[in-house]
């Protein structure tokens, strides 16, 4: 009888584990090749993690929050020929066997599927069963997981949005779940798994990167006349919306063309070049929880396919849909801080990379212009623009003509543009 080792795969160029959060699969049961076995959850994202060989289930390495290592063996896998050769149809039988039993104890939380055969996970049946949700109402909870599976930010979503006084007002507007309160009637908050990663990730980099930040002002009048005068037209050309974001993505793309030594990471004493021009967009999840999905290959598209980019993996991080290869190989991260009506900003570097560009909000501002040779007062469209920098490698002179640049860029953007 052979085996196959399942093993965590790489999830991205920064991360070095992951959290095991609920076997989908278990000892005895039957899989077929790319169906999901597991979910894991990262500083980043939960992911599903699929079987290599189809098979009959005869180990399981790891046991819920477990924290398992990239490249370490998960599960292991019986593939003789009677395992094999098990049919899909064989796999739906079972389901369907597990799902009436499931249906005949409806009123229980112990349930694994419903009568379509849709999968609840150990842990939303537990948060579920903790708040009182039966299974009939928590087979009305919309899923954004594999097949409609429900998953934890599903389910508080669905809390937060109509049971009341389960979680208060202020944890609606926060990543964190109350856990308990003082006698001295302080609240004391725990953070839910995916903000202690962030946190550990963020005090990683600090600790990594002597971290400098420089600062420019940049008159972008042009550029927000021409969204004004374009934003309509190009949604009913192209069928998508035209922000900032984008025109930010286009500045920084050239930016780094003239400044490549920006767009690095560094291995020990060495500078490594990156090829490829990634750009990270710093984004919220419905959590509150911070994301970084991924333009590919930014330098290689137009403000069409940067628009198109921009407005998907916006889309999918608000509905929770990233998948690993969404938020993985970044090369440079922009932060618009100026969505929360910040001025400015000092971000941290999102590890591997050098640097990060923080961009604030744009406010119209009497300023001093030279017009017709003359210093005359006008109002402007004026936005601050930050840098943060490994100082490890890059130094003030670097960093400040890079941040110089995109502000340049953004300046001298052509009102006349045809879309």
């Amino acid at each position: 009888m052979a085996s196959t080792e399942i093993k965590l795969p790489k999830m991205g160029e920064s991360i070095s584990e992951a959290t095991v959060l609920n076997w989908l699969k278990q000892v005895g049961d039957i899989v077929e090749k790319d169906e999901a076995i597991l979910e894991v959850a990262t500083d980043k994202v939960d992911s599903e993690i699929a079987a290599t060989a189809s098979g009959v289930i005869s180990e399981l390495k790891y046991e819920e929050n477990d924290v398992v290592k990239i490249g370490a063996v998960i599960a292991l896998i019986e593939t003789d020929s009677s395992a094999a050769s098990t049919t899909k149809t064989e796999i739906k039988n079972s389901i369907e066997e597990t799902a009436k039993d499931s249906k005949s104890t409806s009123k229980s939380n112990s349930n694994r599927f419903d009568e379509a055969g849709r999968f609840y996970s150990p842990l939303v049946r537990s948060m579920a069963e903790k708040e009182g949700v039966s299974f009939d109402e928590l087979k009305s909870v919309t899923g954004s997981g594999q097949n409609g599976r429900v998953l934890k930010n599903d389910f508080l979503t669905f809390i937060q949005s109509g049971r009341k006084g389960v979680l208060s007002k202020q944890s609606n507007q926060s990543s964190f779940i109350p856990s308990s309160t003082t006698n001295g009637g302080q609240q004391i908050i725990e953070m839910d798994r995916m903000r202690s990663m962030i946190a550990d990730h963020m005090v990683h980099s600090k600790h990594t990167s002597p971290h400098v930040t420089a600062f420019v002002e940049a008159d972008v009048t042009k550029m927000v006349k021409w969204r004004e005068k374009n934003k309509i037209p190009f949604q009913e050309k192209y069928g998508e919306k035209i922000t900032y974001t984008p025109i930010f993505v286009e500045a920084v793309v050239k930016a780094i063309q003239e400044f490549p030594l920006i767009n690095v990471s560094v291995d020990g004493n060495k500078i490594i070049v990156k090829n490829d021009i990634n750009i990270g967009l710093a984004a919220a999840l419905p959590s509150g929880n911070l994301i970084v999905p991924v333009i590919k290959n930014a330098d290689q598209k137009n403000l069409l396919g940067l628009a198109k980019d921009t407005n998907s993996l916006v889309k999918k991080a608000r509905s929770n849909k990233l998948k690993v290869d969404d938020i993985q190989g970044s090369t440079f991260t922009i932060s618009n801080v100026g969505t929360f009506r910040n001025l400015m900003g000092t971000p941290i570097i999102n590890q591997p990379e050098v640097a990060i560009l923080a961009t604030g909000s744009i406010n119209k501002r009497a300023v001093v212009i030279t017009q017709d040779g003359e210093d005359v007062i006008a109002i402007r469209s004026m936005i601050y623009l930050s840098l943060s920098f490994d100082h490890r490698v890059i130094d003030g002179n670097l960093g400040g003509s890079f941040l110089a640049r995109i502000g340049d860029f953004l300046e001298e953007f052509d009102v006349e543009r045809v879309i």
